[in-house]
């Protein structure tokens, strides 16, 4: 599959989300999310990576205003085009969501509403925010479903999720976050669940719409070999925070953290890993982030690491546009 990076459209300078000190905490007994920052430009796709439990759709989740009750959140800046999101009504923020921001979610059988058939759930999202009649909704609902991939889409329009294999949910799912035109687009794990030939399609998809449409998409993936065919930058988080920030190149060409390098290790390459060579695996587990936690997370896990990693955890620049959170100096 071809790179994102090679025949995608322009990024743009200007961030359409800025995320700054991005912290959440559940029944003020877990940190769940510590000090995220994070920006994601137009034509961009920033990727967010790191293993299951770290905070990835929990951070999703905060930029669109979806927590649920026992969750705080609070951020120096949460921004998206400038307008800092943060401060806005409930009102407010459901006039964003669906519309200029909308969100992929994880599962689809569990997103899509089994009761209702594929083309009213469509048309609600369109009706809402741009109104216009139902009729001129389900023609919109029916091109983009064309748009995607989705054979007969004039007959999908009066299926129900159930009658959908998974691959053709999950298209839905992204002409349903279409319906409105938005400028950001995020992904919670959009290929999980899939064969590799359909997630395969799902990516490229992804790629195409970015090209045609100027999409600035956050992906949150744990699959480091998604976040290499489509990633312009790979944000990776580990216990709740960002360890390390960098332009998709030059992580992948030189990474800085070890949490980083550990994951990379994990990946067979062909060509490279023999097949009597064992797999790469990080042994221990993720700690539970509990108030007053200090120093690195990781260091628990970490082959390097020091005394002084349990009190002090260093920002580092690698370059002018690569920043990682460790003692160690690469």
């Amino acid at each position: 599959m071809d790179c994102a990076i090679c025949w995608g459209p322009r990024v743009t300078p200007e961030p359409v989300l800025e995320v700054r000190d991005l912290r959440i905490r559940f029944g003020g007994v877990v940190d769940a999310v510590r000090g995220v920052s994070l920006d994601v430009r137009g034509g961009e796709t920033h990727c967010l990576v790191g293993e299951s439990g770290c905070g990835k759709s929990v951070t999703a989740l905060a930029i669109m205003g979806l927590l649920g009750r026992g969750a705080v959140r609070s951020s120096a800046r949460l921004a998206f085009r400038g307008t800092e999101m943060a401060g806005l009504s409930e009102r407010e923020m459901a006039k964003l969501r669906g519309d200029k921001i909308a969100m992929i979610f994880q599962e689809p059988m569990t997103s899509l509403n089994p009761a209702f058939t594929i083309g009213s759930q469509m048309a609600e999202v369109f009706e809402r925010h741009r109104g216009g009649g139902r009729r001129v909704a389900l023609d919109r609902a029916a091109g983009l479903l064309g748009r995607v991939g989705v054979s007969a889409p004039g007959l999908r329009l009066a299926q129900y999720p159930h009658q959908l294999s998974g691959g053709l949910r999950q298209r839905v799912m992204i002409a349903m976050a279409l319906m409105c035109d938005p400028e950001l687009l995020i992904a919670d794990e959009p290929t999980t669940a899939l064969d590799v030939t359909v997630q395969a399609q799902i990516l490229r998809l992804l790629v195409e719409l970015q090209r045609d449409l100027g999409l600035a998409i956050l992906l949150i993936t744990h699959d480091l070999g998604v976040v290499a065919r489509v990633a312009h930058r790979v944000s990776v988080m580990y216990a709740g925070e960002v360890v390390e920030s960098a332009p998709a190149t030059d992580l992948f060409a030189a990474p800085s953290h070890p949490y980083t390098r550990a994951l990379l290790a994990c990946v067979p390459v062909p060509g490279v890993v023999r097949r009597d060579q064992p797999l790469g695996s990080i042994p221990g587990t993720v700690p539970r982030m509990e108030p007053g936690f200090t120093g690195c997370a990781f260091r628990a896990r970490c082959r390097y690491a020091m005394e002084v990693c349990a009190d002090d955890v260093p920002l580092r620049l690698q370059g002018p546009d690569h920043r990682y959170l460790c003692q160690l100096v690469v």
